[in-house]
């Protein structure tokens, strides 16, 4: 996730941070490379020379070429400029009480991945305790109204669909159903084309007039940079948009789309799409956004993450395990199984501050995770939960049963053996496994 502008700032900032004393010339050069990377971003020229300008400006005064830190400051100008320009704060879902219906329209081109969002956005929901309708008015691309079902049926949301190819019938029909049956939140899906053209701003001004939103928010895929601005711009002349979703944002590797969209067309993102499973949509927050780009890390994403994954009391019954020597490998397994629901270790990772950008795929050995995964689930229970008893000809069957060698075997145990006897050190250690918890700890 915006691992090249990142890379390009922390050259940046690597020329300038850590002086203690610097010249307009080297502001004038760190500035340079910013511009640079804002443009290979993909960001909007417009958008470019005001940030530029008001940077240097700021910049260059006695404020901060003659303060103690003069490199920070700098770096500050830049991270709060980039909140700004990002959106200042986190805008939430325009939405009324669970008494009231609320509906929410989803606009995008095809292939923007607008059907994927309606059902991340409905599990989402969800989970914050509404009843959610979610409703196939998709009814131009082949397929789409059973895309829409299958979602639906993976997350437990009901999906209202029609044998018509009209979407205001469908829409309008789906109120009703949502009125009779209690549903608080209706989510509208609708059609979209390979290009805006007039046929489809006329369909979606019809359904828009029928269902009458809180919302109508623009899916755009994020990887298209400023070509989802103009989408954006688009959108908001001919529908009216409320906010913007950008789809696919964990393989945006620029952030141009981002960057661009609140300065250019005055739209808040309200959301971004993280990954492919059901729970990859996340709301947007301006400056933990502006701090990735920056390489100085998400600290609080990644601790919302761990607190949506481990609860208090599995923290302490993880711990009092560790201080007794009970931690088993079947504790190991579930530890493995929960950070994956937290998502890539590289994306964990680049939310730690120092780390943000630094590590490369190529220094985590995701394969040698997989193989002890599959080594671990090729036990069985007794042994997983007492492995003193894994001797020679289990450990022969456990390395055929996973597709392993015996010597990736020995070396899981091994290592197993090893962390829990470190681990144990640590709790004991007053405070440690409170910060490592905490996530202030050292390399996790």
């Amino acid at each position: 996730m915006l691992e090249k502008i990142t890379e390009k700032f922390i050259d940046a900032f690597r020329t300038i941070g850590g002086k203690s004393s610097i010249s307009e010339k080297n502001v004038e050069d760190a500035v340079e490379q910013i511009k640079m990377a804002l443009l290979e971003a993909d960001v909007n020229l417009r958008v470019v020379r005001r940030f530029v300008n008001g940077t240097l400006e700021e910049a260059k005064g006695e404020k901060v070429l003659r303060s103690l830190s003069p490199g920070q400051q700098f770096i500050k100008i830049v991270h709060d400029r980039m909140v700004a320009l990002l959106g200042d704060e986190k805008q939430d879902l325009l939405i009324k009480g669970p008494d009231t219906q609320s509906v929410i329209l989803l606009l995008g081109l095809q292939g923007s991945g607008k059907t994927t969002t309606a059902s991340k956005l409905a599990y989402r929901l969800k989970s914050q305790g509404r009843k959610v309708l979610l409703v196939a008015c998709d009814l131009v691309r082949p397929a789409a109204v059973e895309q829409l079902s299958v979602l639906g049926a993976g997350i437990g949301v009901a999906v209202h669909t029609e044998d018509t190819k009209d979407p205001v019938k469908v829409a309008l029909s789906a109120l009703a159903r949502a009125k009779k049956e209690s549903f608080d939140t209706v989510i509208v899906d609708t059609a979209g084309r390979l290009q805006i053209d007039e046929a489809l701003m006329a369909e979606l001004a019809r359904v828009r007039d029928a269902v009458k939103p809180l919302e109508s928010l623009l899916v755009a895929d994020s990887m298209t940079g400023q070509a989802a601005v103009d989408i954006a711009k688009s959108f908001d002349e001919k529908i009216g948009i409320t906010g913007v979703i950008l789809s696919k944002f964990d393989s945006d590797t620029r952030g141009g789309a981002a960057l661009s969209l609140k300065s250019v067309t005055g739209k808040a993102i309200k959301f971004i799409g993280t990954s492919e499973r059901p729970d990859g949509l996340e709301p947007f927050h301006p400056e933990r956004i502006a701090s990735r780009i920056l390489g100085m890390g998400d600290i609080v994403s990644l601790v919302e993450k761990a607190q949506a994954v481990f609860d208090q009391r599995e923290a302490i019954e993880l711990e009092q395990k560790l201080a007794q020597e009970n931690f088993s490998l079947e504790d190991y397994l579930g530890q493995i199984q929960k950070m994956k629901k937290m998502g890539s270790i590289k994306s964990m990772l680049d939310m730690i501050p120092g780390l943000a950008g630094q590590v490369d795929e190529d220094q985590i050995n995701l394969e040698e995770m997989k193989f002890e995964e599959a080594i671990l689930r090729s036990m069985t229970k007794k042994e997983r939960s007492n492995h003193l008893i894994i001797g020679p000809s289990r450990r022969t069957r456990i390395a055929r049963g996973s597709g392993t060698s015996v010597a990736e075997v020995n070396r899981l145990l091994k290592k197993f053996e090893k962390s829990r006897t470190m681990m144990k050190k640590m709790v004991k250690n007053k405070g440690a496994m409170a910060k490592l918890m905490a996530g202030q700890g050292g390399k996790p």
